[in-house]
C-alpha cells in the first residue's frame, strides 16, 4: 500500500508532529508531550491519543525516536514499563532508523508495537482513508461535483447569455477532475470493491483524464495519500471559486 506521505520528518519534533497529525485525522483526540500520572509517578508521553468507539475508550501512547542509530532493547524495556503503568491499550515506538534485533525480543508478548515511520503510516492508512480522505473530499468538494455532473445546477440556466460560454469553458476544464474526485467519495463506495485507487494515479488513467493538462501533474503523480489530498483540496477550492465567481457576479 502507498504511504500516506512521501515526506520524511527531518528531526524528532517533525516526526512527533506528523505522527500526531495522522492520529488526529484518523479520529483520535491527540495530545502532544502529555504528562500522565502512572502507578510509579508521573510520565511524559510524546503523543497520547484516545478514541471512543461505542462508548468504549481506546488509548495509545507513542514514543518518537529520530535517531541515526537503531533503537536498543533498553528503550523498549523502559517504555514497556511506562505503558504498563499507564494502562493504555497499546504503545508505539516510532523510529526513523529502525530497531536492534534485541528490541523486538523485548517487545514480544507485550502490547508494544515497534514501527518505522513508513510502518506507522501503513498501520493507520486504511483508517485515515476512511475517516479523513473520503469525508474531506465528499464534504468540502461537494460543489465541484455538482458543477461538473451531467445534470447542471439550476442557476447555470439563469445566467445571462454572455456567461454561458464561461460556464461551458469551466465545465470542460474541471469535469475530468470532478469525475475523478467522485471515485474517492462515500457515494462511490460500492464502486470500490478493492479499496481506494492506488497511487500514483497516472499509470491507471485513461482518456480524458490522461489528456495533457486535464488534471494537474501534482495530483496524478502524488505517491502519498496525504500529499495527494493536499493537492486535490488546493485545486478543488480554486475550481469552486471560479464557478462561484460567475454565480456571485450575476446574483443567481
Amino acid at each position: 500500500m502507498p504511504l500516506l506521505t512521501a515526506n520524511t520528518p527531518n528531526d524528532w519534533k517533525a516526526l512527533q508532529q506528523e505522527a500526531a497529525a495522522i492520529l488526529q485525522e484518523c479520529g483520535f483526540t491527540v495530545e502532544i508531550e502529555k504528562v500522565l500520572e502512572a502507578t510509579r509517578g508521573s510520565a511524559e508521553i510524546d503523543i497520547y491519543a484516545e478514541e471512543t468507539v461505542s462508548g468504549r475508550t481506546y488509548s495509545i501512547a507513542c514514543e518518537c525516536k529520530h535517531w541515526t542509530s537503531r533503537v536498543p532493547q533498553t528503550v523498549i524495556h523502559a517504555f514497556r514499563t511506562v505503558v504498563s503503568d499507564l494502562g493504555v491499550n497499546v504503545g508505539y515506538i516510532i523510529s526513523s532508523s529502525g530497531f536492534q534485533s534485541g528490541a523486538f525480543s523485548a517487545s514480544e508478548l507485550t502490547n508494544l508495537r515497534l514501527l518505522t515511520w513508513e510502518e506507522f503510516q501503513n498501520e493507520f492508512c486504511e483508517t485515515w482513508l476512511e475517516k479523513h480522505l473520503e469525508p474531506t473530499i465528499t464534504d468540502e468538494l461537494g460543489p465541484i461535483l455538482s458543477y461538473t455532473e451531467p445534470l447542471v445546477p439550476t442557476w447555470f440556466t439563469e445566467v445571462p447569455d454572455h456567461e454561458v460560454p464561461v460556464l461551458r469553458s469551466l465545465r470542460d476544464k474541471y469535469t475530468p477532475f470532478g469525475i475523478l474526485m467522485m471515485s474517492f467519495t462515500r457515494y462511490a463506495r460500492f464502486l470500490r470493491p478493492n479499496g481506494f485507487p492506488e497511487l500514483p494515479l497516472r499509470a491507471s488513467l485513461r482518456e480524458p483524464f490522461s489528456d495533457p493538462g486535464a488534471i494537474p501533474d501534482s495530483i496524478v503523480d502524488a505517491t502519498g495519500y496525504r500529499d495527494f489530498l493536499g493537492h486535490v483540496m488546493e485545486y478543488g477550492r480554486e475550481a469552486i471559486a471560479e464557478f462561484d465567481a460567475v454565480k456571485e457576479r450575476n446574483s443567481v
